[in-house]
Order: structure tokens, then sequence, then C-alpha cells
């Protein structure tokens, strides 16, 4: 029998029989919990997995198998995101049909998680791109429609020169295509969008109730942008429109023509304080403006305008960026102080948050400073600390600093200068109404879901347009609208969909039977992500996209893992579709996910080289990436080793296939889960992998060594044992089933695997320190069976050969019972305390388990290293943590 870890001699075998019996078909047995375990939508690339992506998938798989295991009914499954970008321009770089590119990749992928011992269901997987699972794409895109959440409008959009497409907000970073790099552009053509605005509050009430990281929903609370204010509305003086009364007179006609333009605010307390307005330049009241200014304004206005045209909107509100404007030559009243107050083109305002135009308030708002000072504009302080200490703005005024606390009162306020902010917003809210040129109201900086990609390699849009242009939904009966199968399918220069030139698809009847032509748009991949873990529930049913009562029993998700980066895109919108699902009565759950966890990165030593002259290096970056075969050729001065996730593009990838082949499947889950906590970074490490392998020998050694003394049956006798020694093994045996269990739960694999190390120690020492007996045999066999049950989530391929051919057990661990830990059997005979005062180390003393606080207390006290801290001084406080430490306050 072996007495070490071989993974060449075993793994294949295990594989194999996994595979024969079909052992990870999923259970629905009505007398069982269920337990739905997901990881995230992956696409399929042409590079397959890295050990980098077993970071997400094994931890996934431990869970679900000790849930199995524990009874429950798991559902475990994996498919393949296979629309979109990524797939299109592999395709587009290989020059192959994306297709069976992307059938080929999924192979790949299975074959790997194969290689690595995940338990995936794969007779529910499916690829997005087949018209099985994307003619229910298509259906649950009617139902949007029909609920009014789907429109089509004309948009100022992102635009990808590179790609060819437009991006959503979401898809661009930084003023950059988050696919490809390329800066983007701005271009307003008609597109589809869904209304996701209208669920924004709920949106954000039921982050409250998830189980997932609060850096997670605290993303997705400021990419919602929830606010409260007053908007109201602002009237426009200056040449061509009037004669100039810049009185608040809002019944008077001396304004021709009457413009106005509204503005949000969530500081209506500091109204008095507004010496400027800024529109953003692409606000409709300019085109107004533009028309009736002076040459000179119109002139400075066209240029201001066409320079914030060529930048994003995220480049536009960069953190740190400059802020620059154009004055228009035109005034909006105050309707606080009835004075006219410059209004300005600044590209910083957006037109598509709020309502495109802002009040500023210099004295109570740094950037408004900033921008005052910048184009000389006067700066009122309207807050301060108290109203006895106005001199301390001043103060910070003449430092170049605006006042922008909201705890104090106002000043420079007329009749409501001493009153609270708090105050004066409710009364300045209610002045406002009372006006009646504006309201209290909430706005949100989410923006409707751009879903229109100018692309082939996407699910086709199921609507028709008659010659009218009226829009019409295809019918249910001849869903799937099929996406043609077509040899050229390269983005068009003009930047129409490819599918526009193909006549054959374009053409058709609309449900009257007269000529109509399709929608060429394709919608974005995360449409086909956003509801693909329903699926699994029921992914072979042809009559529905999944039958409410087997989703029902399955939703939500209960553990679902992948990486940060969804935060606002693929997470937010999974949310968004649950809840309109929900709203139809399609399932009974308002929220997909219940519990989420973020997976740390694996970094591997990558190779730059230090710029040379001329070089420029982007932010943040140290070097030049190189490869590693030109490293080889650099003076070592000149290189800079660092490292850098894992990625095909630096190509300092580790495939499993590399690890297995030279560690073994098993070494590499268990590096994976011990190296660090789940939610750390990892750097790979071969040293790392040989302790693994070091760790799964033991067990083999552990069991190996005391074969003989293995007893089947421990079972009917367990409950006898009473020898000290044999004791003694039993509470190793249930403190590993209790911490291994909690540990697995918590996400903590790394200091589960820890506890399996401290109990082989701990076994090990047992053993060497005692003759032996009957009892002690029979606890030995219960720490044996035991190790290997719950060493089988994490190392499966280990547990089921010591199962099977050293303990002589049949069937799969897989199949077999978690066991179950003792807490009384658990608890230590005596414990080690320590003693503290005022929170140094003073002294140590041994204890029985479960001793009261009075007495931990009267013990630490008689302690003389406590006793001479303690000398002179009064006891404040007494601090007693049960069996493990007392801390005394005293001074």
């Amino acid at each position: 029998m072996p007495e070490r870890y071989e993974p060449a001699t075993f793994e294949p075998k295990w594989r194999q029989k996994w595979k024969e019996v079909d052992l990870f078909r999923t259970r629905e047995d009505a007398s069982r919990p269920k337990f739905y375990g997901l990881d995230f939508f992956p696409y399929p690339s042409g590079a397959g997995l890295s050990v980098g992506h077993c970071k997400n998938y094994v931890p996934t798989d431990v869970i679900c198998r000790m849930k199995y295991m524990q009874g429950y009914n798991v559902l475990h499954p994996m498919g393949f995101d296979a629309f979109g970008l990524p797939a299109e321009n592999e395709a587009i770089k290989r020059k192959r049909h994306p297709w069976p590119m992307i059938q080929e990749y999924g192979e790949t992928y299975h074959r790997q998680m194969d290689l690595i011992g995940i338990s995936y269901d794969w007779s529910r997987s499916f690829f997005s791109s087949e018209p099985s699972y994307y003619r229910w794409t298509q259906w649950l895109f009617k139902k949007l429609y029909e609920k009014d959440l789907a429109f089509r409008a004309n948009a100022e959009v992102n635009w990808c020169p590179k790609d060819k497409t437009a991006l959503a907000n979401e898809e661009v970073v930084g003023g950059l295509c988050e696919r490809c790099g390329t800066p983007v552009e701005k271009r307003a053509i008609p597109q589809w969008f869904f209304r996701i605005t209208s669920y924004a509050q709920r949106l954000l009430d039921d982050l409250d109730d998830l189980n997932w990281p609060e850096g997670i929903k605290a993303m997705q609370r400021n990419w919602i942008g929830r606010s409260e204010g007053v908007e109201f509305e602002m009237r426009i003086s200056g040449p061509g429109l009037g004669n100039g009364d810049h009185r608040v007179d809002l019944d008077s006609d001396s304004h021709a023509p009457n413009l106005t333009f509204r503005v949000f605010t969530t500081r209506i307390d500091t109204i008095f304080g507004m010496t400027f307005c800024v529109l953003a330049p692409e606000h409709p009241v300019v085109k107004t403006l533009l028309k009736h200014a002076p040459s000179d304004s119109a002139q400075a206005m066209e240029a201001y305008r066409a320079q914030a045209a060529a930048l994003s909107d995220i480049s536009r509100q960069a953190e740190g960026r400059e802020k620059t404007g154009v004055f228009t030559g035109y005034h909006a009243i105050n309707p606080a102080t009835g004075k006219p107050v410059p209004i300005y083109l600044a590209d910083y305002v957006l037109m598509g948050y709020g309502t495109g135009a802002i009040m500023a308030v210099p004295g109570g708002d740094q950037r408004d400073f900033d921008f005052a000072t910048r184009y000389g504009i006067e700066i009122i302080p309207v807050g301060a600390p108290a109203i006895d200490r106005v001199e301390e703005v001043e103060a910070l005024k003449a430092q170049g600093k605006a006042f922008e606390s909201k705890d104090g009162v106002l000043i420079n306020s007329g009749e409501y200068t001493g009153k609270s902010v708090s105050e004066a917003q409710q009364q300045l809210g209610e002045w406002i109404e009372a006006l009646g040129i504006g309201e209290r109201k909430v706005n949100y900086k989410l923006r409707d879901w751009l879903i229109s990609r100018q692309r082939y390699w996407g699910c086709p849009i199921p609507v028709t347009y008659d010659k009218d242009g009226h829009q019409d939904p295809v019918p249910d009966d001849l869903l799937p609208v099929m996406l043609p199968d077509v040899e050229n399918y390269e983005p068009t220069e003009d930047g129409r969909s490819p599918l526009a030139a193909i006549p054959d698809f374009v053409n058709t009847t609309g449900p009257d039977g007269t000529l109509a032509r399709r929608e060429t748009d394709t919608m974005g991949g995360f449409a086909c992500s956003s509801w693909y873990f329903l699926r699994f529930c029921d992914p072979h049913n042809e009559e529905s996209a999944w039958d409410k009562a087997r989703a029902d029993y399955w939703m939500p998700v209960d553990c679902y893992v992948g990486g940060a980066e969804h935060a606002v895109m693929h997470l937010l919108y999974a949310r968004f579709w649950t809840k309109v699902f929900y709203d139809l009565g399609l399932v009974s759950v308002k929220e997909p996910f219940a519990r989420l966890e973020n997976q740390g990165q694996v970094l591997a030593m990558t190779p730059y080289r230090k710029p040379r002259e001329g070089e420029t290096l982007d932010v943040g970056d140290e070097g030049i990436l190189i490869s590693f075969a030109e490293a080889k050729e650099i003076p070592e001065e000149d290189l800079l080793w660092r490292w850098a996730r894992m990625s095909k593009s630096k190509g300092n990838v580790v495939t499993p296939e590399e690890a297995v082949d030279q560690y073994g499947a098993d070494a590499l889950r268990v590096y994976e889960l011990f190296v660090a906590p789940f939610d750390a970074e990892v750097q790979w490490s071969n040293e790392g992998m040989q302790g693994a392998t070091r760790f799964l020998s033991r067990v083999f050694k552990l069991v190996s060594d005391n074969q003989a003394r293995w007893k089947p049956g421990w079972k009917h006798s367990i409950e006898s044992v009473s020898d000290p020694d044999a004791l003694k093994i039993r509470r190793c045996t249930h403190q590993l089933i209790l911490k291994v269990t909690q540990d697995v739960e918590k996400f903590a694999f790394n200091t589960a695997i820890s506890s399996m190390m401290i109990f082989l120690n701990s076994v090990t020492d047992l053993l060497k320190s005692t003759d032996g007996s009957g009892e002690l045999d029979i606890a030995l066999s219960e720490a044996l069976e035991t190790v290997v049950l719950v060493l089988s989530p994490f190392a499966p391929f280990s547990a089921d050969e010591i199962w099977t051919e050293m303990l002589g057990r049949t069937g799969f661990t897989y199949q077999s019972e978690w066991p179950q830990g003792d807490p009384e059997l658990a608890k230590e005979d005596s414990v080690t305390i320590a003693v503290q005062v005022n929170g140094k180390l003073r002294g140590t003393f041994e204890t029985s388990a479960g001793s009261t606080q009075s007495d931990l207390e009267a013990s630490a006290k008689e302690l003389g290293g406590v006793q001479a801290q303690l000398d002179g001084k009064t006891i404040r406080k007494v601090i007693v943590i049960p069996d493990k430490l007392v801390n005394i306050v005293a001074n």
C-alpha cells in the first residue's frame, strides 16, 4: 500500500470512475434540503484555464462537496457565456467563425475542470449562443418590452472605434474601452435600452439583506447614486431674450422667448451663495442661446462644445482633472436673492445626470470654489460652524477653501441666517414649492442600461419594423430569431451591424403579414448572463425558459463565487432582471444571489525591463513588459521582476495541466486552498506546491502506518470508549470535524487545512506516547475514517483512494455521510489562560476548561507578576474571555 501521495498512480483512475457512474448528476429528492452553488458564467478563451482560475472553481467545489455529504440536494452546474465581443474579436483575430471556435474552447475548459476534479453536473451545461438558450433570452426581452422596460431611443452613446460598437457606461474605464483599451468617442445613434432606472430604489433597498461583501454593496450603492434634494426652475436673461430685467417675476412676459432651465441640488440651504450656474455643453437650451448670442459668445460656445464632445463622460469627471468652462454671455436669476448670476458651459456637468445643469455655490463647494477663483466669480460664504464663528470661514476662504460641512448654521442667507442646515433645507424646500418653481425630489446617478451592439456575434433582438418604422415584437411561435450562419461578419466601417448587409435576414414579414425589416443590432452579452442561473434549474425545458416550481425550489443561488470586477455590471443587471421576473410572477425570489464571495487573484513572477531613453510608461507601470525569452537576453541590471496577475498577455500563465503533471490535481487544490485566505492575492510558488504534496503524503502515511489497527466496525463500540488516551484521540477527531465544518462554511479553507495539519501532528504524537489498547484502536479507527472524509472535499482523488484501497470501504467518499462533531467530546480538559494588565501580558496559568468568570478572575489576581503590576492601583474593570484571557484594567 502507498505510504505517500503518488497522484499518477490513482488520480486518472478516479477521474474515470466518477465519469462512468455520472457521480455528480444533480439529485432532486424532495425530502432533502437544497444547496445551489454557482461560479460566475465564464467566457471560454483560447488560452484555456490557468491555475489562477482554479482559485475560483476549487473553493466552490469544496463547499458543494461538503453540502452533498451533509445530505443536501446540490446543484453545481457549469456552462459558457459564449456571445459577445470577446468571442467575436478572438474569432476575427484567428480568422474563424465564432461558433465552432467557442465549442472547441468550451471543450478545453470542460477537460481542464475535470482534470482538477470539479464536481460539475455537466448534463445541465449549455452555451449562451445555442438557439435553444437564446430563444428564451429573446422571450425574456419581449417580457421587458411588454412592461415598457425595453425601449429604443436616439441617444449619444459611448462608441469604441476599434470594436465598432456602442458600449454601456459600465464598459468604459477611464475613458477607454474596457475590452480593448481604445479611447471611447461619443456618437448619436438609435439604440436599445433596458429601463433599469425604474428599479433604482429597489436595487438599493434590497442590498441591505444580502450576505455580500460590504465593498461590493458600497460599489453598487455609489453607482446607483441616490440623492435627495430640490429641483427648481431658473429664468435666463440676456441678449435677444428680453430687456435685461433681472427681478424675480415669474409671470412677466418681458422675456422673449421665456427661456428657462432646471437645476437639481442636494444643498438647497446654500442657495443664497449661488453666484453662477453651469450648463452641460449638450444641454438643449444651449442651442437656443447660440441662436441669440452675439457672434463672439456663440463662437466660444461652439468651440467649447466641440472640445467636450471629444471626451468621454468618465474623462470629463476624472478625479483631479482641472475644471474648464466658457461664459455664455447670459445670466440666470437666483430666486433667493433676485440677482443675476452668470451662466457658464462646463464639461464636468453631464447631460445624462440630473438635469444637466447646476447651481454653483463656491462658498459651500470646493469644486465650485476652484472654478470661481479661476474665472473671477464672486464667492459668498453661506455656512459656518456657529453664528459667532464666521471669522473661521473667512480664514478658510483666504486659504482657498470652501466651508462644505453640513454641521453648522447658515450665514449671509437673509431670514434663514442662524438656522441649522437641516432646518433650512426643510423650510427652503417648502418655499420653492410654494413659489411654484420647483419641488423636492430624489435623483439617481444610475442610467438606463444600453443593450444594443452593432456586432454580429450576439443574441438577435426580436423586433421588426413596418414601412412606417413602427416596432413589432416577433411572435413567440417564431422564436428564436436565428443568427444567420455567414462567412463574413466583421464590423462595418459605417457603424451599422453586419446583419444589416444580409438581405435574407433583414427582409421579413410583420405580424400582419406585410413586408417588414428586422432589427439588426444584437444584444450585449450581459443580457445572456442576466438569467443563466435560472436556466440551470431546468436546462432542457423546451416549453418555457424554466418551470416555476423547479426555479422556486432551487432559487436563490445559495453561494455565488467570482471576481469583484463585475460589481456594477453583471451583478447589478442580474439583480434587475430577477426583480422584473418577480414582478411578472415568473419567480418567487426578489434577489438571485443570497451570498456572494469574491476570490483573490493569483500572481506570477513576471519579467519587465527598465525603460529606455524616449520610452514612456503608463501610469502605475514600473517597466516595459517583456517575454521570458527576452529576459534571458537582457543584462541583469536592466531586468525588473515583479508579481503580476496571471494572464495570457503577460506570458506568465501556469496551466492546470502543467501543475497536475508535476504535482498532481489534489496538490494543486490543496495549495490554492491553503496558501492564503480565499479573498487574498496568492503569489504562485513551486515550493508551496511541494508543501501541499508533503501534507497529502502525511495523510497517506498515517493511514498506512496504522492499517493493522484499523477496525472497520468501530462505530458499534465507539460510545463505550473510556480509556484516557483514546478519549484524547477522540477529542482531536471531534475538534477537527467542528473546525473544518465551520471553516468551510466561512470560506476559511486555509485554516481548515491548517486544522488537519494540527490533527496529524496531535494524533501522531499521541500514538508515540502510548502502548495502545483495544479502545485506543477503536478511537484511532474513528480518527482515520474521519480525516479521510473531511479531506474529501479538498483532495477528493486521495480521499477515494485511501477510502477504498487502504480502508477497504466501498463506493465514493462523495456519497458518504459527513461526520458529526460532538462539542462535548471536543472540549479540552484544561486550558492555558493569558493574563494581561492594561493590555500587556503579565503571566499565564493552567485551569480546567469551562471555569467560571469569577474563578478565572480570582486565579489571575493571584499571579505574582500581576500583583506587582496592581500594587498601589485601583482596578477599574476586568475583562474575561472564557477559556482564553483575563485582562485587568487598573490605574
